[in-house]
């Protein structure tokens, strides 16, 4: 990832529709969202959610599959990775356990 992808990923990440999208999708895990079943939850139009997830989309935070007549919503678990290991990829100063406190905190919990 370089520094105008991550900028962009920021860029759609800095509208609150678009962050609650995004961490919705992130708690769905690996079964994602259906764009209806993600407006309802968000109380937002479908106009509305169309083009905060295309902007999602092209930030490379999210990714879609067509089932049928409906498209379902992902968040892109490896756009996240890259967009995460681009703010950590010069931490701590050469003294990697320093970012053990950070890394642990992001880590998923059972």
């Amino acid at each position: 990832m370089d520094i105008n992808e991550a900028l962009s990923a920021f860029g759609a990440l800095s509208q609150k529709t678009r962050l609650d999208v995004f961490r919705l999708l992130i708690n769905a895990g690996p079964e994602g969202m259906s764009a209806g079943d993600i407006g309802e939850a968000l109380g937002v139009r479908q106009n509305t959610m169309s083009a905060n997830l295309s902007v999602l989309l092209q930030a490379g935070l999210v990714r879609n599959e067509r089932e049928g007549r409906s498209i379902r919503y992902y968040a892109d678990m490896d756009g996240t990775k890259e967009l995460l290991t681009y703010l950590v990829a010069d931490c701590c100063g050469g003294h990697p356990e320093l970012c053990a406190q950070v890394m642990e905190a992001i880590a998923c919990r059972k």
